[in-house]
């Protein structure tokens, strides 16, 4: 799944620390997802939609096979 959660992240100065945090996660969580290693659950992609100021299909974009 593509994202851009550190584009918004960035863009609101966040540090990915800060952003786990906020959303009770690890900051290697937060690594995997902007990365693309990891698709977070959906409770966790709604959080970090909200917290970031997004919509969760605005925020996470499935890929295209």
């Amino acid at each position: 799944m593509l994202n851009h959660v550190k584009d918004r992240r960035l863009v609101l100065g966040l540090t990915q620390e800060q952003l786990a945090e906020r959303a009770g996660v690890s900051r290697q969580t937060i690594i995997s997802i902007e990365g693309g290693r990891y698709d977070p659950s959906l409770s966790l992609a709604m959080k970090l939609a909200a917290l970031l100021g997004e919509r969760v299909e605005g925020l996470f974009i499935p890929k295209e096979d």
